[in-house]
């Protein structure tokens, strides 16, 4: 008797924390993006300048959460054309869609991903170090829909691994030094 309760118990709890761990990974932590007032929906990094600019984007809808910077998502359409696109924006090499949340439904890495393998939709880069080791990506199909995702750089993968920073890397305290902290002015 006392064996199939204590088994019991061991079941139960092990399935409410599993669903607990699957709420806070699911649900919990995310929140929809709110953009401020004139604050672009996308950008991305122009081959002249080498900085973000605003790129026409409809219909934009966001999530990010706080629990890690690689969470933030998000879907759009444009009207600008895939050729005019790879002629003004930086390309973002070794693109590769994050898994977004089941209930985020306009955000599907897998297809993402197939369509940039068979070039039917292309990646650029939004913001390279978006925070250290980060970058913003946005990867926009031949029929005018878009997403963007953050991903993990070269810089960002030795710099958290605790490896050697290969050649072109930001020094992580002078970039973080040069970072306004939320709510602070660079200037």
């Amino acid at each position: 008797m006392n064996g199939k309760l204590v088994g019991g118990f061991i079941v139960v709890s092990a399935l409410v924390v599993g669903a607990a761990i699957y709420y806070l990974q699911e649900y919990f932590y995310y929140a929809p993006v709110e953009l401020a007032s004139g604050e672009a929906a996308v950008e991305m990094t122009t081959l002249a300048g080498g900085a973000p600019e605003a790129i026409i984007a409809d219909g934009f809808e966001g999530t990010d959460a706080t629990s890690s910077p690689i969470r933030y998502r998000a879907c759009f359409t444009t009207s600008m054309s895939l050729a005019m696109l790879s002629e003004t924006y930086a390309p973002y090499e070794a693109a590769v869609p994050l898994t977004g949340p089941g209930w985020f439904d306009c955000y599907d890495a897998e297809e993402i991903g197939a369509a940039l393998q068979a070039g039917r939709a292309l990646a650029f880069t939004g913001q390279a170090n978006i925070e250290y080791g980060i970058d913003r990506v946005v990867a926009i199909g031949e029929d005018g829909r878009g997403w963007v995702w953050h991903q993990i750089n070269p810089c960002g993968a030795a710099a958290f691994d605790g490896d050697p920073l290969p050649p072109g890397c930001p020094d992580p305290e002078t970039f973080k030094a040069a970072t306004p902290k939320e709510g602070e002015s660079n200037g």
